[in-house]
């Protein structure tokens, strides 16, 4: 295939630009040309630069291709331009999209559950800025008239991909490198809610292989895309990131209660974690059925949490003394202080 990479430089589309190649695939990269493209990929690919913040797109202009993938895109007004211009020139449009396009996350969802409105008076002047002015919260009505546009222009040929948590080498947010990390680090861990509580995450490799092999069969429609395949609690990730690091870390589960008490977030302070009866209760029980019928696979988490590792520890220095997920040492120390205190014994 002739393949397009919209963005190409975050998380997955490294991953998906070293599949394509190995599986014989020419691949075009299209992005502002910020981020360094990885060593091994320089000289293989070809690049194109533009900035969809501003609507240039003029290197794209007169080319077609087989396939594109859109990795980055949160606002509409990117989506619609992008697809207006490739409309007739691209034989299919893969949209990376999210979870969180769904409005009601109490419950598991699946690909036909409603999707969040958008309640704002100009979805098309929103910019990056006011997603994160609005504590996300536009994040994921944006995002599903993302999809729309993609599915106007795109109607019998395109493919909307809605992963979950990914994670893995190259993840720069430390939403689940946190655990190996702390784990690693051994004593006391302080585990949030209960052991069974359920928690789902992807490699970045899996779903950026999978996307490839997606796209090598057109397979059109939408897919929920997180994992593993079978259901995984809090307490199997935390016993394979045990297995994983072997420094005989000792974990203490503190109560969903208690942690809101001492204002501790899920997701935040706690990655990978939301209270299994809460607002986003469903958002770790996401129907991945179709995905998985589709062909999508997984590697252990054993092995993803020493690849997470080894990426990590090759980081400079000043970027592994500034984990950006995850509570603090002293804190989590007060956390755990302040529950024994209490005289309460871990469930």
């Amino acid at each position: 295939m002739r393949l397009l990479v919209l963005g190409g430089s975050g998380l997955t589309g490294p991953h998906q630009v070293r599949y394509a190649l190995q599986r014989g695939h020419e691949v075009t990269l299209f992005n502002r040309g910020r981020a360094p493209l990885p060593d091994d990929l320089r000289g293989h690919v070809e690049q194109l630069h533009g900035d969809r913040s501003t609507g240039d797109l003029q290197s794209l202009r007169g080319r077609e291709w087989d396939l594109c993938i859109d990795n980055p895109t949160s606002l509409p007004s990117w989506a619609r331009d992008a697809a207006q211009l490739l409309q007739g020139r691209v034989g299919h449009y893969i949209f990376i999209s999210t979870i969180s396009v769904y409005a009601d996350m109490k419950q598991p969802v699946d690909e036909d559950t409603p999707l969040a409105r958008y309640a704002g008076a100009n979805a098309y002047a929103e910019t990056i800025d006011s997603i994160r002015a609005s504590g996300f919260e536009l994040y994921g009505p944006l995002k599903a008239l993302c999809e729309r546009e993609v599915q106007q222009r795109f109607p019998a040929n395109s493919t909307i991909v809605r992963p979950g948590l990914i994670v893995g080498p190259g993840d720069q947010t430390d939403r689940f490198t946190y655990w190996p990390l702390r784990v690693r680090r051994g004593g006391e861990v302080l585990a949030p809610g209960t052991p069974a509580d359920p928690v789902q995450v992807i490699d970045a490799r899996d779903i950026a292989e999978w996307t490839i092999r997606v796209g090598e069969r057109r397979a059109a429609g939408v897919f929920n895309a997180t994992g593993p395949a079978q259901p995984l609690t809090i307490g199997a990730m935390l016993d394979d990131i045990c297995a994983a690091t072997s420094t005989g870390a000792a974990i203490t589960w503190v109560p969903a209660e208690f942690l809101a008490r001492e204002q501790v977030a899920p997701w935040s302070d706690m990655p990978a974690w939301v209270p299994a009866d809460g607002e986003a209760a469903g958002m770790m029980r996401t129907n991945i059925q179709r995905a998985l019928e589709a062909g999508l696979t997984f590697r252990p988490l054993v092995q993803t949490v020493r690849d997470t590792l080894a990426w990590y520890d090759a980081l400079p220095q000043e970027r592994r003394t500034q984990p950006r997920a995850g509570l603090a040492p002293e804190r989590e120390h007060a956390v755990l202080q302040a529950w024994k205190a209490r005289g309460t014994t871990s469930p």
